[in-house]
């Protein structure tokens, strides 16, 4: 009779546990179906049939190097079937082999010409100078394939920084910076006299107050304090140090959007910036009949804080992107590049370059 009970005692406790461990078994399933369900869906990278496009870098700009490890243009930048290499010996397993315009003009570098060039590889030039910069480009007739630069034009567009769409929830009305104390600032290193910007910046001063830093004035701004300067600034003289089609650099995109100033421009002409920055949100210098005039308008809309706030109305649907990283500048190439004629040849880059 004893051992009859004890049987009966281990089968119930058999069923307990088998009944606990389903149970358990259950819970997990369900929590991990409820964890899945909930969590955020991770990019995964396209499959397609289309090949890796190889785009080597013949060498670095200005010497400052990247790190290509891993899938660089995907983990980085979401760009799929783009692979990004700057090791020679990869040379005739290249689609497109890139080429900085700065080391081939101060001739520390050289284009392969020694090398046989592999059928459909494409040679690109690259630059982000303006064209009074980019040396004698007559000699690279019948070179190159593709340009790379800020022009709107170019086979691929470089710019310094654009302008992006908010998603709906980062429609937030940004504060106008306060702390405002001056009427316009000028941050500027390389002073040249025969500079148009410099005899604009001469005109307009005689007419406002105007606050330089840089070099030139021995005010040096260190990076860290650039933006909390520039804050307290009503505008910003975002004068280029040459005019071109679609100049437009970082005074502008970072100096004077990022620093919380408005920017009066001088550069490229009044459409290209009209063609990449949001209505209301700069003042170029071409809109007067004077500088004399622009001074005296500067002066009345800073006293008029309703209409100097209409000029920041803009970051409520727009923010700015900057373009620091030459790997992404890169990578761009290969979003495009199955759109990008097969035969093309720049017979006279420098008429292109110089095309203003």
């Amino acid at each position: 009779m004893g051992c009859h009970n004890t049987k009966k005692s281990v089968l119930s406790s058999m069923k307990r546990c088998l009944v606990i461990c389903l149970l358990c078994v259950l819970s997990l399933c369900l929590l991990n179906g409820w964890q899945t369900r909930f969590q955020p869906l991770r990019a995964t990278k396209p499959l397609s049939s289309s090949r890796d496009v190889t785009i080597l870098l013949w060498y670095w700009p200005f010497g400052r190097s990247f790190s290509l490890k891993g899938d660089v243009c995907w983990d980085l930048y979401r760009i799929p079937h783009c692979r990004l290499l700057d090791q020679r010996s990869l040379f005739p397993s290249a689609d497109v082999v890139v080429f900085h315009n700065r080391e081939l003009v101060q001739g520390m570098q050289k284009l392969p010409f020694d090398l046989p060039r592999p059928q459909g590889q494409r040679w690109a030039w690259m630059s982000l100078e303006a064209p009074v910069y980019n040396g004698n480009l007559g000699k690279y007739a019948n070179i190159f394939n593709m340009t790379i630069t800020y022009r709107r034009d170019a086979d691929i567009t470089i710019p310094y920084g654009e302008i992006q769409a908010k998603a709906s929830e980062e429609h937030l009305v940004e504060d106008i910076p306060l702390n405002k104390n001056l009427l316009a600032c000028w941050v500027v290193s390389n002073y040249r006299s025969q500079h148009k910007r410099s005899q604009v910046y001469k005109e307009l001063s005689a007419v406002v107050p105007v606050e330089v830093y840089g070099r030139w004035t021995k005010k040096p701004l260190p990076s860290r304090a650039l933006l909390s300067t520039i804050s307290g600034c009503y505008f910003y003289l975002a004068f280029e140090n040459s005019l071109g089609k679609d100049y437009i650099t970082e005074k502008l995109w970072r100096n004077a959007f990022q620093g919380g100033a408005v920017p009066v421009v001088m550069g490229a002409p009044l459409g290209d910036y009209k063609a990449v920055l949001p209505p209301n949100s700069f003042i170029h210098i071409d809109e007067f009949a004077s500088i004399k005039d622009l001074g005296e308008y500067l002066q009345q809309l800073a006293e008029d804080k309703k209409r100097y706030s209409e000029y920041f109305t803009w970051k409520q649907q727009w923010k700015v992107k900057l373009y620091t990283d030459w790997r992404e500048r890169l990578c761009k190439i290969c979003s495009q590049y199955n759109s990008l004629p097969q035969q093309k040849v720049y017979s006279d880059l420098e008429a292109w370059v110089n095309n203003t």
